[in-house]
């Protein structure tokens, strides 16, 4: 059945030109009760003239009111632009909202009980604006799974009075899905740059396109209205049709913005066409970060880049990441996105978060979390504010301050790998850094606690699921296990007793002896991380020549850094040669080999053991005469033959004659 076509339509104001109207004759078709749904990204995209309008015809009228508000990226300034213009009493009964931290008209009244509220991800409600638009009776997904969106967990509910569920379990074939009901929409507020008398709109000027035609498509296949501001009007026919992202069959209402300061492209920014596209702008590097928490943290973080990766990165600390990758020369060998549908270039910050310089291209936002719940982001880093036992994370909820989980969801849960990126405890006061160790601030609020408040992160869910998932800190790091939340590296100058579990609800599991945060980390100067991330892949490294019964191991300009870099060795090690059942001769190449003083020991252990269980003889060569000394003494005490050559001929020679 199709639905009835929205009465005021018939005898709507238009002018001469069609469909253009006034911005106040615009929100004269919201009626009481209606669903509003909005497009935006803080201020990108923000129909903030509409915005105005509307509220000015509420405080003078008192009408529309009762408005159901579904939206699904955070829309506002923290203060009163963007949806604050809402957050009246009367004017909104229902708020479906995927972020609230940039909206505090609106928190107040959904804190305070005035009004119903649901905080769902960001990614599903941007999904369930295109299937409200194809007919579907919802979104279904695991997105949402062993989180406070889960309806075990509450279901998206922000208070008591708010009893309708917005979320089912349903199982299928023995797995678990959530599905988030459809409902009908009435009015769409949306913006663009250029339309033309037909309503067509183009938008060449926009730092985003978002999901304005899904909303669009969702409303008028509602029966709705659709409303649109733009900059400037065209005649019709002037268009290109590759350029129009809102046809005009959807469009009912064509609003010129008559206040420039209600278009700003972003709400810190007026106009950049490096945002929008329509430019290449010269890239200036981002000022070097000084040593400090937030760069420590940036750094530890980075060393979980690998090249040609495609990464997000989440607002807040994790944007230090730009600034530590542009200092080590490595943001040309990683692909940075943004979830409201930026991919590539280098994504900006604060109130122009979501925009990026120079991208590669800018989608719209649900194909974006199509990309992103297909498993298609190699890594993200996201913030922390509380952290439990299980792993758990929350960014969300902290008693009466209501942040919302945007993106946060959708991408924590579907990333390959997971960074968590914060400071150990809540504290104003700064560290400070003497030869290399930490000097640390005392007292702050508790980060890692008994239980978070509201769990916006599950790790139970991401154990199952093998994700690796670290919690970087400036004093330690933390790695999710199926046991929990286990300690492994603790910065210099760090007391553990004192520094770190003194400081935390509950103690860690500590599998293995602790190791310590690489000291690079800690100096001002670059870290090498470039040459590092160009390195060889370690299966790379190994060969074996069946014919010859001979391994070559290649371990030129290899850094050996943790202990885990010593287990990858001997896991693949043993992967090649264990199922061959006999033993095998070897040589390695140590040319430009590093490894730090503390793992010599281990290293050495590994090395003792592999060649009892897999070689008859092994031979090794390096030009560093300081290697040759270093690395034989280690392997002396561990009894294993210390000569090492200076040249890969000299070991080959000597590899099957019997000589040492």
């Amino acid at each position: 059945m199709q639905p009835d076509t929205h009465p005021l339509l018939s005898r709507r104001p238009f002018t001469e030109k069609g469909k253009v109207v006034s911005a106040r004759e615009a929100v004269e078709l919201i009626r009481t009760g209606d669903a509003v749904a909005t497009g935006g990204f803080v201020g990108i995209g923000f129909a903030e003239h509409l915005a105005v309008a509307l509220e000015e015809r509420f405080l003078e009228t008192g009408e529309p009111r009762d408005l159901t508000l579904m939206y699904a990226a955070g829309q506002g300034d923290g203060k009163s632009r963007g949806l604050n213009h809402f957050g009246h009493e009367g004017l909104v009964k229902k708020v479906i909202g995927g972020h609230w931290g940039l909206v505090p008209a609106l928190q107040r009244l959904a804190i305070e009980g005035h009004i119903q509220a649901w905080n769902l991800p960001q990614g599903v409600i941007s999904h369930l604006f295109r299937d409200i638009a194809a007919g579907k009776p919802g979104t279904l997904t695991r997105v949402g799974l062993g989180t406070f969106v889960d309806p075990r967990l509450g279901g998206g509910k922000i208070n008591d009075i708010t009893t309708e569920d917005r979320v089912t379990l349903l199982p299928i074939d023995g797995e678990e899905y959530l599905f988030y009901p459809a409902l009908p929409l009435q009015v769409a507020l949306l913006r663009g740059t250029t339309a033309d008398t037909l309503g067509n709109v183009t938008m060449e000027r926009e730092a985003l396109v978002l999901e304005s035609l899904a909303i669009a498509t969702a409303v008028r296949n509602s029966g709705g209205v659709v409303i649109v501001q733009v900059e400037r009007l065209a005649e019709r026919g002037t268009l290109s049709p590759k350029d129009v992202r809102i046809p005009g069959v959807l469009v009912d209402c064509i609003v010129i913005c008559e206040e420039p300061e209600h278009h700003w492209q972003t709400f810190s920014t007026a106009y950049n066409p490096a945002f929008s596209g329509e430019i290449k702008a010269p890239m200036a590097a981002p000022e070097r970060m000084p040593l400090s928490a937030r760069k420590i943290i940036a750094r530890r973080a980075a060393f979980e880049l690998a090249a040609n990766s495609v990464v997000n990165l989440g607002i807040g600390m994790p944007e230090g990441i730009s600034s530590v990758a542009s200092e080590e020369r490595i943001l040309e060998l990683l692909t940075l996105t943004a979830e409201p549908g930026v991919i590539g270039g280098l994504p900006a910050g604060g109130l122009n978060f979501g925009a990026a310089l120079n991208t590669q291209a800018i989608i719209d936002q649900p194909a974006q979390f199509d990309f992103y719940d297909g498993g298609g982001l190699d890594i993200a880093f996201l913030g922390m504010a509380q952290v439990d036992a299980e792993g758990n994370v929350n960014v969300s909820r902290f008693g009466k301050r209501l942040a919302g989980a945007g993106g946060f969801i959708n991408i924590s849960q579907n990333a390959r790998k997971v960074v968590f990126m914060g400071t150990f405890t809540a504290s104003r006061e700064e560290l400070a850094i003497i030869d290399g160790a930490l000097r640390l601030p005392a007292g702050g609020a508790r980060k890692f606690v008994a239980e978070v408040e509201q769990r916006t992160f599950s790790g139970q869910l991401a154990a199952r699921d093998e994700k690796p998932v670290r919690y970087v800190t400036e004093r330690c790091v933390f790695e999710l296990t199926t046991a929990g939340l286990a300690l492994v590296e603790i910065a210099p100058g760090v007391e553990l007793e004192r520094d770190i579990l003194a400081q935390m609800d509950f103690t860690p599991l500590m599998p293995r002896p602790l190791q310590p945060m690489d000291a690079r980390i800690f100096r001002p100067e670059p870290m090498g991380l470039r040459e590092e991330l160009l390195a060889m892949p370690l299966k790379s490294r190994f060969h074996f020549a069946p014919d010859e019964d001979l391994l070559f191991i290649n371990f030129e300009n290899l850094r050996i850094a943790s202990h885990a870099d010593i287990d990858a060795i001997r896991d693949t090690v043993e992967a090649l040669l264990a199922p061959l059942g006999r033993r095998v001769y070897a040589y390695v190449n140590y040319d430009h080999f590093r490894i730090d003083d503390h793992l010599l020991a281990a290293y050495s252990e590994m090395v003792h053991d592999l060649e009892y269980r897999f070689y008859h003889r092994v031979t090794r060569y390096t030009t560093s005469s300081f290697m040759r000394r270093k690395l034989g003494h280690a392997l002396e005490a561990r009894a294993v033959a210390p000569h090492i050559y200076e040249s890969a001929d000299e070991a080959r020679q000597h590899l099957k004659d019997g000589e040492p």
